[in-house]
């Protein structure tokens, strides 16, 4: 039997971040997005959580070295066309992050600043952010807070799209090269996201509020849905469009589903797209 050669690859994502042993965010969230918008998806596991969709019971860290062998395991072998950070938990971990982007040129990479659980909990300490801010602001391509951590960020409550505004270009000041601030927290019926650029225009996009309490996972599905677009050859602000679509497909999908007892996830999988071919690149 003659095998055929290999003129193929995958479009290449690895996610840094944490498990959700409830399924419904953290790298289980990552890995369906990834699979529905058709790319392979890799993982770098940051914590262990124990949690459901009621809250978070408890979070194991994974040693820095162990993350660091993850992270090369995957690179040195598979590669990668686009990152995706979620929970970093210590400033160690962050770190070990930092240290990776440099030394493999990470292409496309999308920071999701994990702060705070839906259900509450809070899933990072106080040091932890000062050196997301001082270690990662810099080496990713955007930041995706939500309300309560640009908030946290900025050391003050946003309230408003004028709030969202004013802590875009604070952040933008702190380093980083884009800004998505997610307003889905601001009470009324459109939700207003704002994505802004260094040295560009803000850029709004509103939307009608979807009514669920099927949210849990929602950042992380939309800051993996950006990655992916990225990699899939989209421009920034085209891939941040796209991601909000599926992100709302997701959560039209799965607003009449009963998934445990508090607020459950996304339905990921309610337009999977076959995996995405390109040519092989020697």
């Amino acid at each position: 039997m003659t095998l055929p050669t290999p003129a193929f690859q995958y479009p290449r994502l690895l996610t840094i971040a944490g498990s959700d042993s409830g399924g419904g965010a953290g790298i289980q969230a990552d890995l369906k997005t990834f699979s529905a918008l058709g790319c392979f998806g890799m993982t770098a596991i940051t914590a262990l959580t124990a949690q459901n969709t009621t809250g978070v019971r408890a979070i194991h860290g994974v040693p820095p070295d162990m993350l660091t062998d993850q992270i090369d395991a995957v690179l040195q072998d598979i590669g990668v066309d686009a990152v995706k950070i979620g929970m970093l938990h210590s400033p160690d971990i962050v770190q070990v992050v930092a240290r990776a982007i440099d030394r493999h040129a990470l292409p496309h990479v999308v920071l999701d600043p994990v702060m705070v659980a839906t259900s509450g909990a809070v899933l990072i300490d106080s040091p932890a952010i000062t050196a997301l801010v001082r270690e990662l602001f810099g080496r990713v391509v955007l930041i995706t807070p939500n309300l309560d951590e640009a908030s946290l960020l900025v050391g003050r409550t946003l309230a408003s799209e004028a709030d969202m505004k004013a802590a875009a270009q604070e952040l933008l000041a702190k380093g980083a090269k884009a800004v998505l601030i997610k307003g889905g927290h601001l009470a009324g019926d459109v939700v207003s996201d704002l994505l802004q650029m260094a040295g560009a225009a803000p850029h709004w996009m509103r939307a009608p509020r979807i009514a669920t309490t099927n949210t849990h996972g929602t950042g992380c599905t939309l800051s993996s849905a950006i990655a992916a677009h990225l990699a899939l050859g989209l421009s920034l602000v085209d891939a941040v469009e796209a991601g909000r679509h599926y992100v709302r497909g997701a959560l039209a999908a799965g607003a009449s589903v009963k998934t445990g007892q508090g607020g459950g996830p996304l339905n990921h999988g309610f337009a999977p797209q076959p995996m995405r071919l390109r040519p092989l690149v020697a």
